[in-house]
């Protein structure tokens, strides 16, 4: 359960040369005067779920595919709705997480620091890749001529499912694409879209109101 979790929120290695440290450096300083003063953003999604096999395969075969809405508030604050295939929805204010399935009648509560690496590298992707060089070693790659730029951030140290992680960043410094690649070959990809900053949320936004009849499991650590 708690990877499907870091799934939903929460790569292929690239081969290429590493750029020198200076376009690196003018990269990551595009992308946080991007996003770094945003008070919220919302992005369209498109999320895909390719497994090791799969991937082999290339275009004979596709993932798991869902899509929706996230909604981000610095420093922790997450909402993702999914639209489809079915309704789904993930909200964590920092202190607790949820995930609702409707279809199901179920909510699952988890303390949000079981997932506490995946929900800081979501905030800083979204705050312009603030202080990832903490964490990751950070790379950026030749795209051979190709107008997007890719970086790769390997944990550093080694988290236990994830391998690496890859970014599409355009050339207005819009990050259009997140790969996670776990160390069994899957990937998790990751389509952002439609950028939109927020500045004002409704009270009780980042909060999980439930109709009644709905079942909730209590994940937390301490129960």
């Amino acid at each position: 359960m708690k990877r499907l979790i870091f799934v939903t929120i929460a790569c292929l290695f690239l081969h290429g040369s590493v750029w020198a440290d200076a376009g690196l450096s003018t990269l990551l300083k595009g992308v946080r005067e991007t996003y770094g003063g945003l008070e919220g953003l919302s992005i369209q999604y498109r999320r895909e779920v390719i497994t090791r096999t799969m991937s082999m395969l290339g275009a004979k075969a596709g993932g798991d595919i869902a899509s929706g809405q996230m909604v981000f508030r610095p420093p922790h604050f997450l909402r993702l709705d999914q639209e489809s295939p079915n309704r789904e929805t993930l909200i964590t204010d920092g202190t607790s997480l949820w995930w609702y399935v409707p279809d199901k009648q179920k909510a699952y509560r988890y303390d949000a620091k079981e997932f506490g690496r995946e929900l800081k590298l979501l905030s800083d992707i979204f705050r312009g890749l603030a202080r990832v060089e903490d964490n990751f070693q950070v790379i950026l790659h030749d795209t051979g001529g190709q107008t997007d730029h890719r970086i790769e951030l390997i944990p550093d140290p080694p988290w236990q499912q994830v391998d690496r992680i890859q970014l599409t960043v355009t050339p207005d410094h819009h990050i259009a694409e997140v790969r996670i690649i776990n160390l069994m070959g899957g990937v998790t990809v990751f389509e952002l879209r439609e950028l939109e900053e927020k500045r004002t949320f409704p009270e009780g936004f980042f909060s999980l109101k439930l109709p009644d009849g709905v079942d909730v499991i209590d994940e937390r650590t301490h129960q």
